[in-house]
């Protein structure tokens, strides 16, 4: 294991944001990750697991403890069942996919960070969601001090959340399985009505797998959602807020102030989200409150692509981060009545 002190940390998230770790420790192997996790538990030191970054919004200040970077590596794929190590890169995997003509993650293609990350979040773009196509996690569950593995009703799935999250200093993902589909070199059908637009097919279709993954790849490169070094729009964490859900006597609510704001013909975006709850745009929701894209004068504003994305433009502090993303909520609290929640996980810092 590599390991480092009083080490940087702002390099290894998306937002290039962040004070050091006490310590950084890089692991390239599942009994390295375990061996560092134990260490830690058994000295009482707090813990930062760091994958592909791109989730992370840590503060200022840094992380007093030990930060643990995941670069493990494997993709062990067998007929229609894909095994991935925590560390592999999210992309590198979907793209191997496709070229191995198998279908299921293809328009999670561009979402940056790791296969480890995936379950935690329950991961999801264009009509896909991993949990899905994850049939098993392997992770290292620090409360029972062994390995442990993980079918998919175990991991409580649900929107951008699964039971990781709700756990989060319990587990520690190791490896990840999916069960993907060999559809002649198609897709899966496909769900989301912007992407169904952009290929000129009717939602159900199947395209052949390449362009499915490319038109992905072109629609969100179109709102600064594939990371370029170059391009201060993909400093980011992606989508930085979830999509609202509702109940539907709160939906009636927001329904009214929405009108009363916007005039009795508008109507906000509404989609089904199980039983007596809808789904809203976090983005409508931010745009119609008056925050446009490339919103803000500070180093850190709204993405000049896409409204959910706040961006470091250089030489921002996680301090301009949240002061931008504080003003955010609250004019949207104001103007609809609707809490907006942040996706990346918050380290040292909240809103």
């Amino acid at each position: 294991m590599l390991e480092l002190h009083d080490a940087p940390l702002a390099p290894l998230t998306t937002f290039r944001l962040g004070g050091p770790a006490t310590r950084l420790v890089t692991a390239t192997t599942d009994a390295e990750v375990v061996a560092a996790v134990r260490e830690a538990d058994a000295d009482g030191t707090p813990l930062l697991v760091i994958g592909g970054g791109s989730n992370l919004v840590i503060g200022d200040k840094g992380f007093a403890g030990t930060a643990l970077r995941i670069a493990t590596s494997g993709f062990d794929l067998v007929g229609t069942t894909l095994e991935l190590a925590a560390g592999e890169v999210w992309t590198d995997a979907v793209a191997r996919t496709v070229e191995a003509g198998l279908a299921g993650v293809e328009c999670l293609a561009g979402i940056p960070g790791s296969a480890g990350a995936t379950p935690i979040q329950n991961v999801g773009a264009y009509g896909q969601e991993v949990s899905a196509t994850i049939t098993e996690v392997i992770a290292y569950d620090r409360r029972a001090g062994e390995t442990v593995t993980l079918g998919n009703e175990d991991c409580a799935f649900s929107y951008r959340h699964s039971r990781f999250k709700a756990d989060p200093e319990r587990y520690v993902v190791l490896r990840v399985r999916f069960g993907l589909e060999d559809a002649d070199g198609l897709s899966a059908p496909v769900k989301y009505a912007e992407t169904a637009r952009a290929l000129g097919v009717s939602p159900g279709d199947r395209v052949p797998l390449a362009r499915a993954r490319d038109t992905v790849l072109e629609l969100r490169a179109g709102k600064g959602m594939v990371l370029d070094a170059e391009d201060h729009d993909t400093w980011s964490a992606g989508s930085f807020f979830t999509n609202p859900i509702l109940t539907d006597a709160d939906f009636a609510l927001f329904h009214a102030r929405v009108r009363e704001r916007l005039g009795q013909d508008a109507v906000p975006p509404a989609y089904p989200a199980g039983e007596g709850r809808t789904k809203t745009s976090a983005a409508w929701l931010i745009d119609k409150a008056g925050f446009t894209k490339g919103y803000g004068s500070g180093p850190a504003r709204i993405s000049t692509k896409h409204t959910l994305a706040l961006t470091n433009r250089g030489g921002a502090t996680t301090e301009d981060l949240l002061t931008l993303a504080r003003e955010v909520v609250a004019g949207v609290r104001e103007a609809f009545g609707v809490t907006l929640v942040n996706e990346p996980v918050m380290v040292g810092v909240g809103l």
